[in-house]
């Protein structure tokens, strides 16, 4: 049974990014690896923004746990990309994103990722936080859905 395709409604936060010659392969879509760098790249800018603060400079800082991606459609150059961002769950140590890919004026995601901060102490990257960061909770927790 095919994964259903997430519309633009399930997403709070949105961004424009770009695509590049050099994103694209031989095949003429974009590589898998720029999926997971736009992912990436989305969830920091909304931390740096909704926190106001340098988010490397926080006594806890979120790793990645988790990522992964569900592709539905082809992505390309040279049209841009809008990004939309929803936190599936905040937890005591966590935040659990999901981040839809859109090319075109459709409704339908081209793809979608999952991404996973977990939350340690700056100097003890093997330690998890808790609770998650006052900061840190008030910027993410705007994004989560009903």
């Amino acid at each position: 049974m095919p994964a259903q395709r997430p519309t633009r409604d399930e997403y709070v936060h949105w961004e424009r990014v770009t695509t590049r010659w050099a994103d694209i392969d031989v095949y003429g879509h974009m590589n898998n690896a720029r999926y997971f760098e736009i992912i990436d790249t989305v969830v920091n800018n909304h931390l740096t923004a909704a926190t106001g603060v340098d988010i490397r400079s926080l006594d806890a800082i979120g790793v990645v746990a988790e990522v992964g991606c569900r592709y539905f459609a082809e992505v390309g150059y040279p049209d841009p990309v809008d990004v939309g961002l929803v936190a599936e769950r905040v937890g005591t140590s966590s935040v659990v994103y999901r981040v839809g890919l859109f090319q075109g004026a459709g409704e339908e995601a081209a793809a979608e990722g999952r991404f996973v901060h977990v939350y340690v102490d700056d100097t003890d990257p093997a330690r998890p936080v808790t609770p998650l960061p006052d900061v840190i909770r008030a910027a993410v927790s705007p994004l989560l859905r009903g």
